[in-house]
């Protein structure tokens, strides 16, 4: 067992808990840059994917994770995002620019629709957000001069100092390109986290009632959460539509936003573990389920098999795993360092809740 004595509240806020994290992480960063020499270039695409997803759920953790407001229209920003940035590109304007320009255009309009939206609470803010994303569809249609409508568009190449970088061509450059964004994006996150503006997000998702007592703006601080989340998922959504080459209305449709609600429940909602961790399923679960299914199935597609399983685990975890997998691996190593007196109510479920928060 290890015990961390702290002598001053900057321990509280440090970056690491301690030295062997920093040295953990710091491995595993290497390890990721590793990656592309002991793996072919198959299951390289699919650790790209992997980050793409993971990029795309750290935008959603932000919001419903951190700041507690539930959003299934995030498929709509990812539209934004990757229309924003592949129209930039096609004016001119160097990949380089255009991705940061696209999240901020993103993060502006989710913004902008985050001020009437956010008087909502709850289930009715994801209906109101479920209905952004489905009404995304249909002006993804109508602005086809720009969008391409449903004939959609062909996401140029990433043009990087002078080389263009294509999926099928350099697969381990575009890996190496959206491994350097999934760790600016992660940094950033967890920074978020240690300032104040990070402290008033978790203020808010536990009481806004105490936090509005405590002198957070509540409307400032959930619109800039609202904002950050959705220039984050555009980035994502950036690098998803570009990834797949070919894009449209139906790419991001809002059957992606359950997807992504979905990833970062099971991967551990409110931890920047759980996105990754819930990438992986997204990612993997697919290509697990095609390759059962050709055994078994002799190769007949099944209708409905990928979202029938989705919908299966996001119930088994929401009634046996509410703390994602990330969430199990805790209790796992808690057990384990206390055993044998870790006692089996440790992490019972808090049942009661604020009266002030009832009705919300």
């Amino acid at each position: 067992m290890r015990f961390h004595f702290k002598t001053s509240y900057d321990q509280d806020i440090n970056l690491f808990i301690d030295a062997r994290k920093a040295v953990s992480y710091g491995l595993l960063v290497a390890a990721a840059f590793a990656l592309p020499f002991v793996i072919d270039d198959f299951y390289l695409g699919e650790a790209t994917n992997v980050l793409i997803w993971a990029i795309a759920g750290l935008g959603l953790m932000l919001l419903t994770g951190q700041t507690g407001q539930a959003s299934l229209g995030h498929s709509a920003f990812m539209a934004l995002g990757c229309y924003a940035t592949v129209l930039m590109i096609e004016a001119g304007v160097p990949f380089l620019l255009a991705l940061p320009l696209a999240g901020i255009i993103t993060g502006v309009v989710g913004a902008l629709i985050a001020i009437p939206a956010l008087k909502l609470h709850g289930v009715y803010l994801a209906i109101a957000t479920l209905a952004l994303a489905i009404l995304a569809d249909d002006i993804i249609v109508l602005l086809g001069p720009w969008t391409g409508g449903v004939n959609g568009k062909i996401a140029p190449d990433i043009v990087i100092f002078g080389q263009a970088l294509n999926r099928w061509s350099n697969p381990v450059e575009w890996y190496y390109v959206v491994l350097v964004v999934t760790i600016i994006v992660t940094l950033f996150y967890r920074n978020l986290l240690r300032a104040p503006m990070g402290r008033a997000f978790a203020a808010v998702r536990d009481s806004e009632i105490s936090a509005q007592a405590m002198g957070v703006d509540v409307a400032r601080t959930k619109t800039i959460a609202f904002g950050l989340s959705c220039a984050i998922t555009g980035v994502g959504g950036a690098f998803m539509g570009m990834f797949a080459g070919a894009f449209n209305n139906e790419t991001f449709n809002f059957l992606l936003s359950i997807q992504l609600l979905m990833m970062i429940v099971v991967g551990g909602l409110g931890f920047i573990h759980g996105a990754f961790l819930g990438a992986v399923v997204i990612a993997f679960l697919p290509q697990l389920l095609s390759i059962v299914s050709d055994t078994i199935g002799g190769g007949v597609a099944i209708p409905g098999l990928e979202a029938a399983v989705f919908g299966g685990i996001l119930i088994l975890f929401l009634l046996f795993e509410p703390m994602g997998l990330y969430g199990r691996w805790l209790k796992i190593k808690v057990f384990l360092e206390l055993f044998p007196f870790a006692r089996k109510d440790m992490f019972k479920r808090q049942k009661s809740y604020l009266k002030t928060e009832r009705l919300r």
